[in-house]
């Protein structure tokens, strides 16, 4: 089974942290989150991935210098200007000759999905397309899908108003869809698969979605970003992981507590790390507290510094001694460049 990943997007949510970095090669626990999307789908026979580039497709080709990432191979589609959802798919698929079934991934999606499940219903339901389906409390911000009892989708409701949803099981980013389904895309412009793609398939009967309870998580915002790395540290999903990394220096006064200290990173003496993501040579400056915090790669807290809130620091930036942000960014969003 071959698979494409859509990885093109700006990551805007997540800036300052993606000023120059795709979310997908952010780190998640000193693995970057599209390693981790490739190894889940390799686990269910995914051999062949095809990652749907758009905003530096530079980092993703020297990342994976081989051509390989978790274990699968990897085929680069450069879109020439973006094109949504349903058309970064097809040109995707066609630029790697895809002509069979296939899966296609949300790349900021991180699930534990029985992805070998959901191709087996496919199989069974002989629609053109089936997607996987999550239940969350709040659906207003993604797509609902109501199901037949036959697994028919009723509906594709991308982002109804806050109550009026017609069910709490949306959408999970992970489609199992037959080549059939480009056709129903117009090459040369920007198409959704939700907003068009998905609809024509409903009304012919064809679109089918399977229920699943396995984690799932849109790490695409800095608090679930966050929360998606709080979940391995705390073995919310499977075993803990271990976030401080072995070349990380933490003094013995300091203090440490569910959170990351990356590569070459420092934490002076007497600060607090609580629930936070220090990233790969930062430096965290005496008496800092860092509480719920993320701070990019390179950068420099100084001394006495209070991070708090899911306040999010970019890459080589140098934190003033004595700054106190609760839910800020820095460099703060009028000095963002324009997408």
């Amino acid at each position: 089974m071959r698979a494409v990943i859509l990885v093109g997007g700006f990551g805007t949510r997540l800036r300052p942290l993606t000023l120059g970095l795709p979310k997908q090669m952010l780190p998640v626990v000193g693995v970057t989150m599209l390693e981790r999307v490739v190894a889940k789908l390799a686990s269910h026979g995914v051999d062949d991935v095809v990652l749907s580039l758009g905003y530096r497709p530079d980092v993703f080709t020297s990342a994976f210098p081989d051509g390989t990432c978790a274990g699968a191979r990897l085929h680069y589609a450069v879109e020439p200007e973006p094109l949504d959802t349903a058309g970064a798919i097809r040109f995707a698929a066609l630029d790697a000759g895809i002509d069979e079934r296939f899966i296609a991934v949300n790349g900021d999606v991180l699930t534990d999905l029985d992805v070998s499940d959901l191709c087996a219903r496919h199989e069974r339901f002989g629609g053109a397309a089936t997607i996987a389906l999550t239940p969350v409390d709040d659906p207003s911000r993604y797509g609902v899908v109501p199901l037949r009892d036959d697994g028919r989708v009723k509906a594709f409701i991308e982002k109804p108003a806050p109550g009026t949803a017609p069910s709490h099981w949306i959408n999970a980013g992970t489609y199992v869809l037959e080549p059939s389904v480009l056709d129903l895309v117009e090459p040369g412009r920007k198409v959704s698969i939700e907003r068009e793609v998905f609809p024509v398939l409903v009304e012919r009967g064809e679109l089918f979605g399977v229920h699943s309870d396995a984690y799932w998580i849109d790490a695409g915002t800095p608090d679930a970003y966050l929360q998606a790395t709080l979940d391995l540290l705390s073995g919310v999903r499977g075993e803990f992981e271990h976030g401080i990394h072995d070349t990380a220096r933490v003094d013995p006064s300091a203090e440490v507590v569910r959170s990351v200290v990356g590569r070459g990173a420092v934490v002076g003496a007497h600060a607090s790390v609580v629930d936070s993501i220090v990233m790969d040579g930062v430096r965290v400056g005496a008496g800092s507290v860092l509480e719920q915090a993320m701070v990019g790669t390179g950068s420099v807290i100084g001394e006495g510094c209070k991070l708090r809130d899911h306040t999010v620091i970019g890459a080589d930036v140098d934190v003033l001694a004595g700054t106190d942000l609760s839910a800020g960014r820095l460099p703060p969003p009028e000095q963002w460049p324009a997408t």
